[in-house]
């Protein structure tokens, strides 16, 4: 039996470790000791709030607006240029079957567990979303999916479902359970990075009481975001026989050379995690500043192939909206 949170019980350490993000900007810079010139670069009220857990914040080069971390979390002016890409490049709306349930390709659906994030990335394809806030259950979600019998894996994905209680969570997962037709059960979340507490006792025991196969996708652009506290959760996750992988987005400033993201699947691989996909940066309005050409997507990854392993090597992929799959370009 999967245990379930009560309000007895005392509030989650992650939970409590979850309150110190910075959501405001003026002290998230005051933190980094920001210089008056290079605070004139920040985007100081965006439509995107700032969203950023402590530690991140805590691994920031001081005074720097180059710094991989920083660049993926706090807004820059240049989102206010509005001239590159679309509020919803992924069409997402166009393939929901219900307000939480999107199914875009054959054998698996996903549902939005939640808008809710550990950290908001600039770069967000969803953060023009409009999530359903109001209901709180899944049971037109799951009706669908036992309705389906074409459905084999569900992908929990938001917002980021790790946002959920533990509570939510073992029941979602006990419905999950019931449906024969289900085999796998996919997470794709970023939390292990930004607040690594969250696999605690209680989130293995439910991973654990599944008698589906688990796999564990997280979010992770540059090595820097690793460390052996991230590495050391997610581990707890592999012991359970439960695959870990990894998919980045190739951001201009961030990861687009040699040295960056040969280091990010090194260090993925050493930790036991596959790599799985580069992604193609989606073309989200206001976020020009991120793009990387294809061309040089591809170089990267043909460096990658003759430097690694070939289970180190991730995809490089662009999601088209209407297509039957990812398009994989090598």
């Amino acid at each position: 039996m999967i245990p379930l949170s009560t309000k007895s019980q005392a509030i989650p350490v992650w939970r409590q470790v979850q309150k110190n993000n910075f959501n405001r900007i003026e002290l998230l810079l005051d933190f980094l000791e920001m210089a008056p010139d290079k605070r004139e670069k920040i985007l100081l009220r965006p439509n995107f709030a700032l969203n950023i857990p402590f530690r991140l914040a805590a691994k920031m080069e001081k005074n720097s607006l180059n710094d991989p971390i920083f660049k993926q979390f706090v807004p820059l002016k240049e989102e206010s240029d509005t001239s590159f890409g679309v509020l919803e490049p992924l069409e997402d709306q166009n393939f929901r079957k219900s307000q939480k349930l999107l199914k875009k390709y054959r054998g698996r659906a996903l549902m939005l567990a939640t808008g809710a994030c550990a950290m908001n990335c600039r770069f967000c394809f969803r953060q023009n979303f409009p999530y359903e806030t109001e209901e709180k259950s899944f049971q037109q979600e799951l009706a669908l999916i036992a309705m389906d019998p074409t459905i084999s894996e569900i992908i929990l994905s938001g917002g980021d479902p790790l946002s959920l209680s533990d509570g939510s969570l073992a029941s979602l997962f006990q419905a999950l359970d019931e449906i024969p037709h289900l085999r796998r059960i996919r997470f794709h979340t970023r939390f292990p990075i930004g607040i690594p507490e969250r696999i605690d006792d209680s989130f293995l025991a439910i991973l654990s009481s599944s008698s589906k196969q688990v796999i564990f996708i997280i979010h992770c652009n540059h090595p820097k975001e690793l460390d052996e506290e991230v590495a050391g959760a997610l581990k707890k996750i592999q012991k359970l026989g439960i695959p870990v992988l990894n998919q980045s987005v190739l951001l201009k400033g961030v990861n687009d050379d040699e040295r960056t993201l040969l280091s990010l699947c090194e260090s993925l691989v050493n930790a036991g995690i596959l790599p799985y996909y580069l992604h193609l940066h989606d073309p989200v309005r206001g976020t020009g500043h991120f793009d990387v050409p294809e061309e040089r997507g591809l170089d990267l990854i043909r460096f990658l192939q003759e430097n690694l392993s070939g289970y180190g090597v991730p995809h490089l992929v662009r999601e088209e909206p209407g297509k039957p799959s990812k398009t994989f370009k090598i």
